[in-house]
């Protein structure tokens, strides 16, 4: 009798665990091919469930540029919730494609996404899961190339034990390339197929970098050991963005987020000085307003869907955002379809242009001041005056809106327990503004996270505040913020110590990682699942100090685990930016003056060989921001606001 496939398998058990939609595949949009006749095949894997790795969308972009090629296929696979892997272990059913239901060891490439620390232990219990060694160096050519990119990747050392290389940098061109490398070179050792691979530019193979240390535990050199291997591993852009991706999959069950992106603008020019994202992602690159348009109108025959979600990091820096928001309501203001237009700063329009934009939900607004005090504001370089939030406050709710949800930071550096009452103050006072236009309708929602410093960030040295500091802090806020129409959340101290330790560790983490993961560890990101008892005993065992990666300033002159990662910013620009914090001096944006940050220099030659160029260093100024220079305007808030 032929064994069963795992489609057969999968009917004995899917009636046992939650949500078995999770599980089948066929969504609306989902590409299957002809297995046996294609070529070349690509497992894209989130580490966390179908319900949140549904909603992104650096999955789905990867998705259609794999699978636009004919002699290619790209599937999906998702971390299994912990009841359907207790009945995947029991049946001996290995981790698979939502697609053709194949087994991930019968792929040619497995690409992780690792868009944040906390699902390094989930990309161990896939691989386990899959049948594969979880150690790189346990692995040859008769297994899967397994690679990894997203935000994480900029400092790659944690997981190098464990994954074949990284993407640094943006993936809709690289992945094409690492596919068709692999593909020629099929049949090669797994040594020989790396060192191609390490000729890309922006591809890191960590076996091909030996680290020392100094006595102290600090980094003391990462030297290539192959010829292929550069120096600096310079980060991968995409000099114009592509086509946006319209063809959305439509999920069997509800996701975390029931919408469609559309990124109008890549980058940011504010210079924020705790914001990862802010300095990996230059250079700044926006979408012609047509392009957008014809995006919406796509998603809209492909989908089904009622919501659209214009992404970017601050979308009132992008050019066109008010001849945007005039199209959208232009055409489809009857229609019924929600926009949102997230990372707004607060500015007199902004209400205006959500109206425009159609969001009749009337639910609430973001805003994210970040800091209450101009002592605060000034040393995380991002200036938003209380009277300007208030004066949002007031736009905001005068059009019907109930709810305010403001985001800020603690934890930053030179921090007091003043600055902390100042977030609790401004928070009233917004409630006060709701009070008067709406009585006891009005809300106030306060979300609150301690900062944790992040490579390729002027913060990158500061220590990171320890559970006493961030405990004492909270306290404050939860004695402050009580009372009819104030509501707080906040990460717990434990959440964020991890966070911290994983994101400025070294590769000897990766010790520590396998072990916590052999002792249960898993699901990091989800409140009930971490063991933060159990990561701290399991570093312990490995010899190292959670206090070392965290609570230690570093020197000027430190080598840091990631300096070898090139994030096209230099070093020199985020020390003197810090030095300048320490002074409380800001920066303007770079959209006013150029502080040559690295960005032109290093990516002239894509620059000279594009012929329609989608950025420029510095990026056009908003007209909007230009008129207020006219006016006189010499500091503009920058506060996210999203719909």
């Amino acid at each position: 009798m032929a064994p069963m496939t795992i489609e057969q398998q999968l009917k004995r058990i899917l009636l046992k665990v939650a949500k078995p939609g999770r599980y089948v595949g066929g969504e609306y949009n989902s590409i299957v091919k002809n297995w046996d006749s294609t070529d070349f095949k690509v497992a894209l894997a989130f580490p966390d469930i179908y319900d949140l790795g549904m909603s992104n969308l650096g999955i789905m972009l990867l998705y259609e540029q794999i699978n636009n090629r004919s002699d290619m296929l790209a599937e999906r696979v998702f971390t299994p919730w912990d009841d359907m892997e207790t009945q995947m272990r029991t049946e001996g059913i290995p981790l698979y494609s939502l697609e053709n239901k194949r087994t991930i060891r019968e792929f040619d490439l497995v690409g992780f996404s690792l868009p944040y620390e906390q699902l390094y232990s989930n990309v161990l219990n896939m691989l386990d899961l899959a049948g594969m060694p979880v150690r790189s160096e346990d692995r040859d050519e008769q297994y899967p190339l397994v690679i990894a990119g997203g935000h994480a990747c900029y400092n790659p050392e944690p997981m190098a034990d464990f994954i074949d290389a990284f993407v640094v940098g943006e993936g809709e061109e690289i992945i094409v390339e690492v596919a068709r490398t692999m593909q020629a070179m099929r049949g090669e050792s797994r040594f020989d197929q790396l060192r191609a691979i390490a000729r890309i530019q922006g591809m890191y193979v960590p076996r091909f970098y030996d680290v020392t240390y100094h006595d102290d535990g600090t980094v003391a050199t990462v030297t290539p050991n192959v010829p292929e291997a550069p120096k600096r591993v310079l980060k991968r852009i995409v000099p114009v963005l592509p086509k946006p991706f319209t063809r959305f999959l439509v999920p069997n069950i509800d996701t975390v987020h029931n919408r469609a992106p559309i990124e109008i603008m890549r980058g940011c020019t504010r210079g924020c000085r705790f914001c990862h994202a802010g300095m990996i992602t230059r250079p700044v690159r926006e979408r012609p307003v047509p392009e957008v348009m014809d995006a919406i109108e796509e998603i809209i025959s492909n989908t089904g869907f009622e919501e659209i979600s214009l992404l970017s990091l601050s979308s009132s820096d992008y050019v066109y955002v008010h001849e945007l928001a005039d199209a959208v309501h232009e055409k489809y203001h009857d229609s019924g379809l929600s926009l949102s237009l997230p990372s707004l700063r607060i500015e007199s329009t902004s209400a205006d242009l959500l109206d425009k934009l159609g969001d009749t939900r009337r639910s609430g607004f973001t805003f994210a001041p970040e800091a209450a005090t101009e002592k605060m504001r000034d040393i995380i370089n991002k200036y938003v005056p209380d009277e300007q939030v208030l004066e949002a406050a007031r736009a905001v709710y005068s059009r019907g809106w109930r709810t305010i949800k403001l985001y800020f930071m603690i934890g930053h550096p030179e921090e007091t327990l003043e600055d902390v009452q100042a977030i609790a103050n401004l928070c009233k006072a917004v409630l006060r503004e709701g009070q008067k236009l709406m009585g006891g309708k009005a809300n106030v929602n306060v979300g609150v996270s301690t900062f944790i410093p992040k490579p390729h960030t002027p913060f990158q040295w500061v220590p990171q505040d320890t559970h006493e500091q961030v405990r004492q802090k909270l306290h404050l806020l939860n004695s402050q913020l009580r009372g009819h129409g104030l509501h707080l959340r906040y990460n717990k101290v434990e959440e964020s110590d991890f966070e911290g330790i994983m994101a400025r560790a070294d590769r000897r983490m990766g010790r520590a990682i396998e072990r916590a993961w052999r002792m249960g560890c898993k699901f990091d990101a989800w409140n009930d699942y971490h063991k933060h008892h159990v990561w701290l005993q399991a570093m312990e065992i490995e010899g190292l100090s959670s206090t070392f990666y965290t609570h230690r300033e570093r020197g000027l002159d430190e080598v840091f685990p990631w300096d070898h990662i090139d994030a096209a910013v230099h070093k020199k620009f985020l020390k003197d930016d810090y030095l300048m914090s320490i002074k409380g001096e800001t920066r303007v944006d770079c959209r006013d003056k150029c502080f040559a940050c690295g960005i032109l220099p290093k990516f002239k030659e894509e620059r000279s060989q594009t012929e329609a160029m989608a950025w420029e260093c510095p990026p056009v100024k908003p007209i909007s921001d230009r008129k207020r220079s006219e006016n006189g305007g010499d500091r503009i808030p920058n506060v996210a606001l999203i719909g």
